[in-house]
């Protein structure tokens, strides 16, 4: 109970500063959420900002939204005067997490096998072979596997819609686009991970007692190999969160990515706030939820924490 009060009160402090942070940053940045309403009458002005706090200065501003935030209320879209933050948000966490949620499991699918494949052929022509994929897979970033995949499977092929939303066809290359990278590092911390279990006194001993192979790896190696992966969630999922935006961008989603994006180009304070809020709370979430999954899998840690 210490130690997850200690955690809570860690995740609290943490969102805290973040959003702090961020609410100052949005406020440094030139241009404002009205700027296109130059040409409106100053009446007209002055009742926006009055509705949306921003004559009010700096330091009430902060601590309104503050207390808003607290109370459960992310406040009113400045671009979206129909819809409340708390809409947008919950219309779009759905389709990033679906969206983010096949990348991962695709990534773990896939590269986990990958990595356990190469490390038992170590050395050989298809273990180079594929670290050379995982390592062009590493080297590709987002913003140009994302069109690159539309250009392939949608222009070319007329295989899959290039964009939009509603049916599954169209998850199949954001899903892709946003695994790849994933796939690729996974493939290869599993490998160097699997190839050090492997070569273990405790796994020697039992080769000397005559255990098959098949045993030493699903029984003896696999677990502790999968340790460093389990470690590597944590990032992973924040890899999945920030490229969505460019994903989500390319391939007209309309997710948490889109919605952050274009908050931040239309300095609609209240959306980017309340978007950085909500992912930073999952990240939290997310890295609890990991490092007791490490510690199911290895008590050491538990026992060392």
């Amino acid at each position: 109970m210490k130690r997850l009060l200690s955690r809570l009160l860690e995740a609290l402090i943490t969102l805290w500063l973040l959003a702090t942070l961020c609410f100052m940053l949005l406020r440094a940045a030139p241009g404002g959420p009205f700027d296109t309403e130059k040409s409106a009458p100053p009446e007209v002005q002055a009742a926006l900002a009055a509705q949306y706090r921003l004559d009010q200065p700096l330091v009430a501003q902060y601590g309104a939204w503050l207390g808003d935030v607290l109370r459960g209320d992310l406040g009113p879209s400045f671009q979206y005067p129909d819809y409340t933050v708390n809409q947008l948000i919950a219309q779009a966490l759905p389709v990033s997490a679906l969206n983010g949620g096949l990348a991962l499991l695709l990534a773990l699918a896939l590269g986990i096998p990958l990595g356990v494949f190469a490390a038992l052929r170590a050395g050989k022509w298809i273990d180079r072979g594929l670290m050379l994929l995982a390592g062009l897979g590493l080297a590709i970033p987002k913003f140009v596997a994302a069109p690159l995949l539309v250009l392939l499977f949608a222009v070319t092929l007329h295989w899959l819609p290039a964009g939009g939303w509603g049916e599954w066809s169209n998850l199949v290359l954001p899903v892709i686009a946003l695994a790849l990278p994933n796939i690729a590092y996974c493939a290869r911390l599993t490998r160097v991970s699997m190839l050090e279990t492997l070569s273990a006194d405790y796994l020697r001993a039992a080769r000397a007692r005559g255990f098959s192979e098949t045993r030493l790896l699903f029984s003896h190696a696999l677990k502790p190999a999968l340790l460093p992966v389990v470690a590597w969630l944590s990032p992973a999922l924040i890899n999945v969160v920030t490229g969505s935006a460019v994903v989500e961008q390319v391939f007209g989603i309309p997710g948490m990515g889109r919605y952050f994006v274009q908050g931040a180009l239309n300095r609609d304070y209240t959306l980017v706030l309340g978007v950085v809020l909500v992912v930073g709370a999952l990240i939290v979430a997310i890295n609890t939820l990991v490092d007791a999954l490490r510690g199911w899998m290895d008590p050491r840690l538990e026992n060392d924490a």
